[in-house]
């Protein structure tokens, strides 16, 4: 090789000496346990649903529904999968660029506390979602356009997840799902000749809008105020400067960092797991209501308090009202939920669907004990009463005595405690996709986070401050079963401490941040409005 053919030969740009090595391969021993906690996970979950769907006695007449159910289920879990490795990369980052843990490392660790916050999750979350959807499909989720409804919902918040992800772009799984559900409720009012707008619970929309809003600036404004308070407390200059090649903090610094990822990695799993598992416990009341429409676990001495709670909450609600019950009380109350219009008819109507679900819980004895041709029917009395009580309780004008509202809520929490509940395995099964996935392609969405937001490298400081006020605002938005993005917040927080540090932002990285933010919501909503048309016209 010449001279000349040398000089033209381009050489490689040197990487900075503090940049964490990101290429490091994959070990055999951990490619083995990820495939055989994979296989586990689809063997106890493939194990569990049948010996439920046995033990409750669910006939099949055909094998449609129990595809479509394993298709669905698939795509679930493929959408928690996608989660992982998007959004929980997030927490990973700000250990790995301030050497705080190795990349393969950290990325197991957090894979392993997204495991262990999903199943101690609480499920408001994952109801909360649901109560999103529109009542009718609710209601007739095993039909052909329940299932149009959750795989369209499912597929464009994967396509939309997946599409940022290859660009780099830390966008929100949250975000993106709320858009979908958006999208099929629209949709589904447009395709039945209303105006769209009548499709979604804007109340519930808004409350889990201003989440999502307000969690960023959240993220931004506190991790900002939070450096700039370590500067005045600690004064450790290596605190504030760039790391010193691959030399790790100091030893309470590095405890911290570890600490607010893991703290961070199990919020994530307690608050986006739930989305997970709100749509499969939707997609198995549809297909195998038997097994999963009622707590068939519930005590039958709890079924006993339950259908006394029904007579008083009746009688509270007769005493309020003295106006007739109307011909078909459920559509009176389907219509309330789905237009938020109280009219005189609601509360008789609610009045009669209670007094019916305490009559069912009292001629059976037990929820196990219920026949499968009512289970459907009972469990759709008891979605309407409980999402009308929620909304009636909000609703100065329903004028409900104060006894009236005492009974109407103990109702609704025994109601809850009857169908809001979330088996072992579907937490076991969205806890691996989510903790598995955690462990695959985060290394886009890291050097996002960690090189591309600001103009210089992360410090340990500033990785703690983003790290700590993300894990405390998931955790507390867990609490209230709001739905909140570990994206938004944790790299809006490193973008705060860049700004407090006086660091500088790369404008083109927040721009695109802030475009996939914008977009997420539309897009997403457009997506999933035209994949459900088109499965409604399929099923």
């Amino acid at each position: 090789m010449n001279t000349a053919t040398l000089a033209a030969t381009p050489v490689p740009a040197a990487q900075p000496p503090s940049r964490p090595q990101l290429d490091q391969k994959t070990s055999p021993v951990t490619a083995i346990v990820f495939i055989a906690l994979l296989a586990i996970g689809l063997l106890f979950s493939s194990y569990s649903l049948v010996s439920d769907v046995r033990e409750a006695g669910a006939q099949a007449t055909t094998w449609v529904p129990y595809l479509l159910l394993g298709v669905a289920l698939l795509i679930a879990l493929g959408f928690e999968f996608v989660n992982g490795f998007h959004d929980t990369a997030n927490a990973v980052a700000t250990v790995i660029y301030t050497h705080s843990m190795p990349p393969n490392v950290a990325v197991i660790w957090s894979g392993f506390f997204n495991f262990l916050g999903v199943l101690m999750s609480s499920g408001a979350v994952a109801f909360g979602i649901i109560s999103l959807l529109p009542v009718e499909l609710i209601l007739h989720v095993g039909s052909g356009a329940g299932f149009a409804m959750v795989f369209a919902l499912l597929i464009a918040a994967i396509l939309w997840n997946l599409g940022t992800w290859l660009l780099g772009l830390p966008s929100s799984s949250s975000h993106t799902l709320i858009g979908s559900i958006l999208g099929v409720g629209i949709a589904n009012a447009l395709m039945h000749g209303r105006d769209g707008t009548s499709g979604v619970d804007w109340a519930q929309a808004t409350k889990i809008g201003y989440s999502l809003l307000l969690s960023p600036l959240v993220g931004f404004g506190c991790a900002a105020l939070l450096l700039l308070a370590l500067r005045a407390l600690v004064k450790r200059k290596e605190l504030y400067e760039e790391p010193k090649g691959n030399q790790p903090p100091p030893l309470w610094i590095r405890a911290l960092l570890v600490l607010t990822c893991t703290g961070v990695s199990f919020a994530h799993g307690s608050n986006d797991g739930q989305k997970g598992m709100g749509l499969i416990m939707l997609i198995l009341v549809g297909t195998v209501p038997m097994a999963y429409a009622l707590n068939r676990a519930m005590p039958a001495d709890q079924v006993v308090q339950f259908s006394a709670m029904a007579q008083v909450t009746q009688q509270a609600l007769r005493n309020t009202s003295t106006i007739a019950a109307p011909a078909v009380p459920r559509e009176t109350l389907t219509t309330y939920l789905r237009t938020k219009e109280l009219t005189a008819e609601v509360v008789p109507a609610l009045d009669v669907v209670v007094g019916d679900i305490g009559t069912q819980a009292k001629e059976h004895g037990s929820l196990a004990k219920v026949p499968a041709a009512a289970v459907t029917n009972m469990r759709n009395d008891m979605y309407l009463a409980s999402e009308t009580i929620r909304i009636l309780d909000k609703n100065p004008a329903a004028k409900l005595s104060p006894d009236a509202k005492t009974n109407l809520k103990a109702f609704k929490g025994q109601i809850d405690d009857a169908t809001k509940f979330i088996p072992l395995w579907v937490k076991v099964a969205v806890a691996i996709a989510l903790g598995l996935g955690t462990m695959v392609g985060w290394k886009r969405i890291v050097v996002t986070v960690g090189e591309k937001i600001g103009k210089t490298h992360l410090t340990y400081a500033q990785g703690a401050s983003a790290e700590l006020v993300a894990m405390v605002t998931i955790g507390a938005a867990d609490m209230y079963g709001l739905p909140v993005s570990t994206t938004h917040v944790l790299s809006s927080g490193v973008a705060g401490t860049m700004a407090a540090n006086q660091s500088g932002l790369q404008m083109s990285t927040i721009r695109n941040l802030l475009m996939a933010w914008v977009l997420t919501l539309p897009v997403s909503i457009l997506l999933s409005g035209s994949l459900y048309w088109l499965f409604a016209q399929i099923f």
